[in-house]
């Protein structure tokens, strides 16, 4: 399982402002990772936002608006799963690229998570949600406060 190794990693995201920005689509799935992420957040004392976008092809261009005005970090969590035309590589490959570009061109802390499946089962076991074998949307919310913090504290 891709899940293991993980690290335990405990933040406290007090005075951090973050910003969850989430797709519509695939409904169930991206609830349960939102609502992981909303869980992490909660927890650790951060200033959370929360912003629902049509799709995984809108998360690069509406992080950097938000990191733009003022976010410390985001968490983009968004569904892509496989169909029988190639728009599923377009469409990953765009939110991929585009958030990795956002980070760097920003300096922000971008917690991905963005899944890519083949079916929705695959979804449904990463989501977080009851019987799920992994919490994405938790995962991704830790790491954008893990990384929020290191680049707040880069010496000067």
């Amino acid at each position: 399982m891709s899940g293991d190794g993980a690290p335990d990693i405990q933040i406290d995201g007090k005075g951090l402002k973050i910003t969850i920005v989430a797709g519509l689509w695939h409904e169930e799935i991206a609830n349960g990772l939102l609502a992981g992420a909303q869980r992490v957040l909660d927890a650790a004392g951060a200033e959370v936002t929360v912003i629902r976008v049509p799709g995984s092809f809108e998360l690069p261009v509406v992080s950097k608006a938000a990191l733009v005005n003022g976010a410390n970090a985001v968490v983009a969590l968004g569904v892509i799963i496989r169909g029988g035309t190639p728009h599923f590589e377009f469409v990953s490959d765009a939110a991929t690229s585009g958030l990795t570009q956002v980070a760097i061109e920003t300096g922000k802390a971008i917690g991905f998570g963005v899944l890519t499946l083949e079916d929705e089962q695959q979804g449904l076991d990463r989501a977080g949600l009851p019987g799920s074998k992994e919490d994405k949307g938790a995962e991704a919310a830790m790491a954008a406060l893990a990384t929020a913090i290191i680049i707040r504290n880069i010496p000067k």
